[in-house]
């Protein structure tokens, strides 16, 4: 049996998928995985026997990647799962910024008198606003978010280009044909009315949005900032709409900073909270954990490889291990020592870590143990596990 905690609200439609007879949720202070959605993990100490985490949602910022990297957890996200959602919130955010609906209704509300349709007709141009059709629309990163953004603002007749340098072939795919491609920063910032960006936050795109960019946006231009809150540099926005150079702000992250600048459009971290998000992110994060609990198959991890076969032998060994020379050769002069045939062999790696898989015939729970403690014994493993699939 396999313990699962949860921490946060994971939607039952996720949580039914896992059955009574292989998993159990919360028993345990040992867990063997994690699902979770905002919850910080950052000052939590990791038990040995954990193997996974999964984030319900894209975003892994509220994770500790790489100590879970060195310490051989998977973590895996849910991209595209809450995209809808967030394509959503940033259209009508869109719409908030070039008309001011949201002031137009505060005003109606502190409105009294008998006569409050002829007040309010005599004065509503002050909340006159401007058209989206015919503006020109950049979107940073066209991910799974991005490209719906970019689509959809097409279709609201607005003059839409795009960059993002790591651009997926599925997405190019997916991409409107009439959605223009800049080839650089510049390129897509220059002469946009508006500027929407939808990338992770990592080493390369933290504090990406700092002066230079601001400097190189169309002076009152507006900036739409769905992605994270560490893609920022705080003060320079703060600058640039002080001094006139950009027009508005609006953001879905609380900050003490904006939320009570007259020229910010603050959401409370609206982007992924729908009923349908909560249930799509759910239901993949458990699928994808289980589908790696039960077969060691790597998907939509955002640290380790992806790496999906067929398990066509009784016995699966799964080995983490820092990305050194020699170590598939170290793991099979293992094997060969007890001599133990392997069947099936797969190594993948990214950056300074690895992954492999080895199918082997039915062996003794004694060979395989030792087995096991000899691999975990190689400088640079982290961890190693067996799947039985007399279990399954």
């Amino acid at each position: 049996m396999k313990d699962i905690h949860t921490f946060n609200r994971i939607a039952p439609e996720g949580l039914q998928l896992l059955n009574n007879e292989e998993f159990v949720l919360n028993e345990g202070y040992d867990p063997d995985a994690i699902i979770l959605r905002s919850k910080d993990l950052h000052t939590m100490a990791f038990n040995d026997s954990l193997l996974a985490i999964a984030r319900a949602g894209a975003g892994v910022n509220n994770i500790p990647v790489e100590a879970c990297s060195e310490n051989g957890i998977v973590v895996f996200n849910t991209p595209g799962a809450n995209a809808n959602a967030v394509k959503e919130l940033v259209l009508a955010a869109l719409v908030m910024s070039a008309r001011p609906i949201y002031q137009g209704l505060r005003w109606v509300e502190h409105m009294e008198g008998d006569n409050l349709p002829e007040i309010v007709e005599a004065n509503k141009k002050q909340f006159a606003g401007t058209e989206l059709a015919g503006k020109r629309l950049a979107v940073i990163g066209l991910g799974a978010i991005g490209s719906l953004v970019a689509n959809d603002a097409y279709h609201l007749n607005m003059d839409v280009i795009g960059y993002d340098p790591y651009v997926s072939v599925e997405t190019a795919w997916n991409m409107s044909s009439r959605v223009k491609k800049a080839n650089s920063l510049q390129e897509v910032l220059r002469d946009a009315d508006y500027v929407t960006v939808h990338v992770p936050v990592n080493n390369h795109t933290e504090g990406l949005v700092n002066a230079d960019f601001l400097h190189q946006m169309k002076p009152g231009a507006v900036l739409l900032n769905f992605s994270r809150d560490g893609i920022i540099v705080r003060d320079d926005i703060l600058t640039a709409l002080n001094n006139g150079r950009l027009d508005k702000y609006v953001a879905d992250f609380a900050d003490e900073a904006f939320v009570r600048h007259p020229k910010a459009l603050i959401f409370p971290h609206l982007g992924a909270s729908t009923d349908e998000a909560e249930v799509n992110c759910a239901i993949m994060a458990v699928k994808t954990l289980k589908y790696f609990l039960e077969t060691g198959n790597i998907l939509r991890s955002v640290n380790f490889p992806t790496i999906d076969i067929p398990q066509q032998s009784p016995l699966r060994i799964t080995i983490v291990n820092r990305n050194v020379p020699n170590m598939v050769g170290q793991i099979s002069a293992i094997l060969a020592k007890h001599f133990v045939n392997i069947d099936n062999i797969l190594n993948r790696s990214r950056g300074n870590y690895a992954y492999t898989i080895i199918d082997i015939p039915l062996l003794e729970d004694s060979l395989l143990q030792e087995i096991l403690e000899d691999m975990s014994k190689i400088e640079g493993v982290l961890k190693a596990r067996v799947i039985n699939r007399r279990e399954m």
